[in-house]
């Protein structure tokens, strides 16, 4: 049985978090050459590896966003195996949109 049960109030509070994290690091949603750099970024980021200083509140929110992220994904996953469609709303569908189109140009 998946953690995710109810996969509209997990995606709703996952897109108010990201939304949240965005505002604090002013991250434009709409902004669809900013989203692909942090989309890339995202994709880039090894927690071991990161470049991230733990006492920087900006290098952690980013990093948390990056663990939103795959939540986020696993939801969708996870919806999806008992066919339903789950998304947040516009921060949600900007990064996953992001995220989708970095994925593809590394593997095309």
């Amino acid at each position: 049985m998946s953690g995710f049960e109810n996969y509209t109030r997990e995606a709703s509070q996952l897109d108010r978090e990201i939304e949240r994290k965005g505002v604090i690091l002013g991250i434009d949603w709409n902004d669809q050459a900013q989203v692909r750099a942090l989309a890339r970024e995202a994709l880039d980021c090894k927690i071991d590896e990161a470049n991230c200083d733990p006492s920087d509140p900006h290098d952690r929110i980013r990093v948390e966003l990056f663990g939103l992220a795959q939540l986020m994904l696993t939801v969708m996953k996870e919806s999806a195996r008992v066919d339903m469609h789950t998304h947040g709303g516009a921060a949600w569908k900007a990064f996953a949109t992001a995220l989708w189109a970095e994925h593809e140009a590394r593997h095309s």
